[in-house]
């Protein structure tokens, strides 16, 4: 297993003992695109974040490669000032000193031998003088239309070619594309320079707690895993909502919209955790492949009209802020129709979930900031409640799970009210990490990372899981693009366009409202 084979490799660990925690062995991370807002907001200070926690070797090195005219101290000035606005852990001098020794920094440009160069040498003295011991990860915080570039240069400088015994690997954000054919042009060029359990795609989704606890909650509790299935859940709606616009990031977020920038890589990876089978175990390539399964057996819509919803925030007022609209943003062209907000029904063709719709939302301007799956499971026959409390009083069990902002699960299920009539209404039972364990959860950043240098793949989807959730969604963007129309206005700080509501009361439903 992954996990043994790591542990193995990394004699800080030894996997008998429960109590320890996955420590980094020698290894350095080279940080392509440190001037971002990721590298700057997420990236280091996670890295920070590791080593306060001592998950990383006191030998570890952060290099940094940027245009900027910096010497390797002013990329230190620029990671202490990162880390210490934030760090999710308090800052310790002692902790940054060490390591701070490990920091270096390259300029150039993408296309610059020389400074590629460069980076072949501040490798190869980080091997020699800090025992970094030739395992080196090199993290694309960059455009995708730079992979092919940046990729082509590390083979061409014998930089991504790993010797016995060290490993060399890559780590590429989302968007993996931004449709099928152009996935796999990106997974084509990755895969010719680094094999393919050398590549990470990083979903950051992935790396948190409450999405690994969709697992934990279905295979770990004989309460739920029975009743997870067609016979007794009516459908599940899996909701990321945002309460901001697009803020400065028109640049990237217009023609691309909510449907490409959602849907397709996290909301689908929620939709396969929810839905697939137990896998053998928790090794990479067994998740993978009951996942892959999931998203093969998705079926795309005839009517893809009727089973589709997009939107577009326009101007008003959202907590108390007048706001502009989509079309008032900065540098947004008055004639876009790239949606806001995007909602579709899926259906799975397996014997499981047969007759099941999955309903998937994602916008900006909403009403508040959540990520949510809701598995709402089918009404009672109430033969005996029928007369006491209404439907509103009286509706579905559900179990949710909340993924953000407040982390954990709420069970619905109908409760008599105190009081002399039989009188039924819904009440809730809630779990929240922040109440139930002491340790809060690590940043979703600090488990990839920590997952990259220890070499376990499991939380990143491969080329078949990225090419199948294309699959599912171009004939929705074929089709959107074809029609041409304007998204469906929605004021800000409401849950979407009317047209959301009517697509599941065509079917007798309802959105929850979180």
């Amino acid at each position: 297993m992954a996990s043994v084979e790591s542990a193995a490799r990394n004699p800080l660990r030894d996997p008998r003992d429960r109590r320890l925690s996955r420590i980094a062995g020698p290894s350095s991370m080279v940080l392509f695109g440190v001037t971002g807002d990721l590298a700057r907001k997420k990236l280091m200070p996670a890295v920070y974040d590791l080593a306060n926690r001592g998950l990383l070797p006191p030998s570890f090195a952060l290099v940094g490669f940027a245009r900027r005219n910096w010497s390797e101290e002013d990329f230190a000035a620029e990671v202490k000032h990162a880390v210490q606005q934030y760090a999710r852990t308090p800052f310790s001098e002692d902790v940054w000193n060490q390591l701070a020794e490990g920091i270096r920094f390259v300029q150039g440009a993408f296309d610059d031998d020389d400074a590629f160069e460069q980076l072949k040498k501040t490798i190869a003295e980080l091997d020699e003088h800090r025992g970094t011991g030739g395992n080196h990860a090199f993290y694309l915080s960059i455009p995708p239309d730079k992979f092919e570039q940046v990729c082509q240069q590390l083979s061409r400088h014998g930089l991504a070619a790993a010797d016995d015994g060290n490993w060399r690997r890559v780590v590429i954000e989302k968007p993996f594309g931004h449709d099928l054919e152009s996935a796999r042009e990106l997974n084509d060029i990755v895969e010719s320079v680094f094999p393919p359990d050398a590549v990470f795609r990083i979903d950051h989704y992935l790396g948190k707690e409450t999405v690994q606890n969709i697992l934990a909650l279905r295979f770990a509790n004989q309460l739920f895993e029975p009743l997870w299935n067609s016979n007794y859940v009516d459908h599940v709606q899996i909701t990321m909502a945002e309460d901001i616009g697009i803020g400065g990031r028109a640049g990237y977020y217009d023609g691309v919209g909510a449907a490409r920038d959602v849907i397709q890589n996290h909301l689908l990876q929620l939709l396969a955790l929810t839905a697939m089978e137990e896998p053998i175990s928790f090794d990479a390539d067994n998740l993978r492949a009951e996942k892959e399964k999931i998203l093969a057996a998705v079926e795309v819509p005839d009517d893809l009209g009727a089973h589709s919803v997009l939107g577009q925030y326009s101007g008003g007022w959202q907590g108390g802020e007048e706001v502009a609209g989509y079309l008032d943003e900065a540098d947004i062209p008055d004639s876009s129709i790239t949606e806001t907000y995007a909602a579709i029904r899926l259906d799975i063709n397996t014997r499981r979930w047969s007759g099941v719709p999955f309903y998937l939302r994602t916008g900006k301007r909403l009403g508040r900031r959540v990520t949510e799956i809701a598995v709402v499971f089918k009404r009672a026959p109430n033969m005996i409640f029928g007369h006491h409390g209404s439907n509103d009083d009286f509706g579905q069990n559900a179990v949710v799970i909340r993924v953000q902002p407040d982390e954990g699960a709420t069970i619905r299920f109908g409760s008599k009210v105190p009081g002399t009539q039989m009188e039924v209404r819904d009440v809730t039972m809630d779990f929240g990490y922040g109440h139930a364990f002491t340790e809060s959860s690590p940043e979703a950043y600090e488990r990839l990372i920590l997952d990259v240098l220890l070499g376990e793949p499991p939380l990143f989807p491969r080329h078949q899981e990225v090419e199948l959730s294309w699959k599912i969604l171009d004939p929705f963007e074929d089709y959107w693009s074809r029609r041409g129309e304007q998204p469906q206005p929605y004021d800000p700080g409401s849950w979407g366009p009317p047209a959301a509501a009517e697509l599941l009361a065509r079917d007798g439903r309802s959105w929850r409202r979180p």
